[in-house]
């Protein structure tokens, strides 16, 4: 299951969003329920953590007549509305960002053995121009920084995910409020 956060202008929200072109709707990509629930963690809302805000938005008591995504999503609820939220909305997307610099970890340089394509990442702190034998093939990989095919950041693939979203979801967040236009937040399945 997946989480989809859009927004529209206020006279907006109950026209069937198919029926929106792409200019009237503002929407990050969805993500799944976990990354978006882990993501929103130690962030606040007004008075309460974003995480449970958006578990009881989301929860079958808590349904809408406002008219569903598409046919694979669930009704859309507000999570956020201008004026009010805005102070509050745009407080979270800060602490979003934030905890993704907190969570970031230590910056890599990263190469791939030319013969087997393995990978190869040493901390920036530690690089220098190196030659070592692969571990898979023992083709010489030449660990030359200026060579290097990018950098990024040392910490697993699903805390990377979550700290795109956070990112992700922190721009949304400022943009919907800068075009004073509520966030919605639904369910979807695929």
């Amino acid at each position: 299951m997946t989480i989809r956060f859009f927004s529209v202008p206020s006279h907006q929200v109950a026209v069937p969003p198919q029926a929106l072109s792409a200019g009237e709707r503002v929407e990050p990509e969805p993500q799944a329920r976990e990354v978006v629930e882990r993501a929103l963690m130690g962030a606040e809302f007004r008075d309460m953590r974003a995480r449970d805000r958006l578990r009881s938005l989301l929860s079958p008591e808590h349904r809408t007549a406002l008219p569903a995504l598409d046919a694979r999503s669930g009704p859309p609820a507000i999570f956020a509305q201008p004026p009010h939220d805005l102070p509050a909305l745009l407080r979270m997307a800060d602490q979003l960002d934030g905890l993704a610099r907190q969570d970031e970890g230590e910056r890599a340089l990263v190469w791939r053995c030319q013969g087997c394509q393995t990978r190869y990442a040493v901390p920036v702190a530690l690089a220098r121009s190196v030659s070592i034998p692969c571990e898979r093939c023992s083709q010489t990989v030449d660990l030359d920084p200026a060579k290097a095919l990018g950098e990024e950041a040392l910490i697993d693939p699903f805390h990377g995910a979550i700290n795109r979203t956070r990112r992700e979801l922190a721009t949304f967040f400022r943009e919907a409020m800068a075009r004073g236009w509520p966030v919605l937040v639904c369910d979807a399945n695929g």
